[in-house]
């Protein structure tokens, strides 16, 4: 159950998700962020997007989202890292009693699926994680958090190494 959990890869910078991934990374050395370009010692290294923001990326593409899914899907945070060609959605779910949160985090293979039918069209790779709270270390948790790395997908407990997305780590 603890595969992307806390624990191993603990080194680097870590996104914790008590802020937006683009006010984190500006407050790291030799990282800025300007509108949605994220730099790092003055070279573009990824794109940060937010909600509706991530439509604006795919229309660079000529992407229209109603032509290849039917619902619009408004991710908590993406990033595409430029290096690695790959878009990595982040949901980030915290929670202190139990609710509806619990059948969201079975729908991480649709999503994902979802991502990938709409960025197949630029020829960009998805990967799809959730940054959980410790609320979901509890035991009844295990079988979906065991389906969420069956079908693919990542997740981590209270933060993200930002290696995990190929991103540089300052010195």
């Amino acid at each position: 159950m603890i595969k992307d959990g806390k624990g191993g890869g603990n080194t680097g910078l870590i996104f914790e998700g008590k802020t937006d991934l683009p006010t984190f990374l500006k407050s790291q050395k030799g990282y800025g962020v300007e509108s949605d370009k994220v730099y790092y010692k003055n070279e573009l290294v990824a794109r940060v997007f937010k909600k509706h923001g991530f439509y604006k990326f795919l229309d660079e593409f000529g992407i229209d989202w109603k032509s290849v899914i039917s619902k619009k899907l408004l991710p908590d945070d993406s990033v595409y890292v430029i290096i690695n060609n790959t878009m990595f959605i982040i949901e980030c779910k915290f929670q202190q009693v139990a609710g509806s949160v619990d059948e969201k985090l079975q729908t991480c293979d649709f999503k994902k699926k979802q991502y990938q039918k709409l960025l197949s069209r630029a020829n960009i790779d998805v990967e799809y994680m959730y940054l959980l709270g410790d609320w979901f270390r509890k035991p009844e948790y295990k079988d979906v958090l065991d389906y969420i790395i069956s079908v693919g997908c990542h997740f981590y407990f209270e933060y993200i190494p930002l290696t995990k997305l190929g991103l540089p780590i300052p010195e």
